[in-house]
């Protein structure tokens, strides 16, 4: 049951990742409504959940849920494809309040396709995860899919390496010649990706879309927020309240060189509290 100071300090919704990543879905959230209170969280202590096993991602998006719910949050959102692929479902039997996941969006890539030959960005966990795997089989159809794991990006992004020369290069290797191959659509399966958007346009070119998932799943969470009686508040714009379980240090520089490349985020306002 929650404390008469938890009920005096209630977050409508709780959002957390690895790292900075999911500011993408948060930055999406506040921009349909500003209003809203959001507490982030992210969990620096484990990244890259790439490298960890499936059974430490479960323990991690277990601790972050139930310490957001602890906070007074009424809805979670797993802004981590990865998080997502490993834990969702165990989540949503465990926690009772809506959970809200990630996704590649393979579906909107599919539906959208004039070649019938698409493709998703993912980490290399997120690519031999059973949801994508789901994903695949549920909305792949008849048209032909490539899975493109870049190790590296997520990294510089988490690091506010946006503006960083490496970004490019990376890109041009890995996705210089999907126009070429019939590829006309490009789904990012990785929250941190939506911050280089940008530069993965630039080197797929103009006759690929890429598609990300951020706003359809901030509109989503609006959806769940209504229907569990939570309408959207009104109202002067909210500082998202952000805690890391690393070192608040670096979140912040990572934040500052976001910012000085021009990514769009909302006002953050960092806190310091008991990691998870």
């Amino acid at each position: 049951m929650a404390t008469s100071e938890q009920r005096s300090n209630r977050y409508e919704v709780g959002v957390f990742d690895s790292g900075i990543g999911g500011l993408s879905v948060v930055t999406a959230l506040h921009r349909f409504a500003p209003a809203l209170s959001i507490r982030y969280l992210a969990d620096h202590a484990y990244f890259p959940y790439g490298d960890r096993t499936e059974a430490e991602v479960q323990q991690r998006a277990r601790a972050l849920t139930a310490q957001l719910i602890t906070a007074g949050c009424r809805l979670i959102v797993v802004a981590c494809n990865t998080a997502s692929s490993a834990a969702l479902e165990r989540l949503r039997e465990e926690f009772d309040v809506p959970i809200v996941g990630m996704e590649p969006p393979l579906k909107p890539a599919v539906e959208r396709s004039r070649s019938g030959h698409v493709a998703v960005l993912v980490t290399a966990q997120t690519a031999d995860g059973e949801r994508l795997a789901r994903l695949h089989e549920t909305h792949a159809g008849g048209a032909r899919v490539r899975t493109i794991p870049l190790p590296g990006l997520a990294d510089l992004v988490e690091h506010g390496e946006v503006a960083d020369a490496r970004v490019p290069a990376l890109l041009r290797d890995a996705l210089g010649a999907l126009a070429a191959a019939g590829i006309d659509e490009l789904a990012l399966g990785c929250t941190h990706y939506a911050f280089v958007r940008s530069a993965i346009e630039a080197a797929v070119g103009s006759n690929v879309e890429v598609i990300d998932a951020s706003e359809p799943v901030a509109r989503r969470v609006l959806q769940q927020l209504a229907a569990h009686g939570s309408p959207v508040p009104s109202g002067e714009p909210s500082a998202v309240v952000c805690s890391t379980t690393g070192r608040p240090g670096a979140f912040e520089s990572a934040i500052e060189r976001l910012r000085a490349a021009g990514i769009e985020l909302p006002p953050l306002r960092l806190v310091q509290e008991a990691a998870a």
